[in-house]
């Protein structure tokens, strides 16, 4: 078996946003949007892909993620390898 073959492609080391979703409802009993796991992993510097649907008013604010749920996403971002 050559090295290559055991090699990881990036993706598939990365969890889907349903992945980290599902386990962190299932380890901290917490439902978690795309946009806060977004919003995690633009923090440990993990691209994300392009918004399309942002809004055409400038005044509208994003809302920002719990400590609770922010430490349950980075858990899940740890388990999956991804931080």
């Amino acid at each position: 078996m050559e090295l290559d073959e055991l090699d990881l492609t990036s993706a598939e080391s990365k969890a889907t946003y349903q992945e980290i979703k599902d386990y962190v409802l299932k380890e901290h009993g917490l439902k978690v949007s795309s946009l806060y796991i977004s919003q995690e992993k633009r923090k440990c510097g993990i691209e994300v892909g392009e918004n399309y649907n942002l809004t055409k008013s400038e005044e509208s604010r994003q809302p920002k993620c719990s400590v609770e749920k922010e430490k349950a996403i980075m858990d899940a971002l740890e388990h999956f390898g991804m931080i």
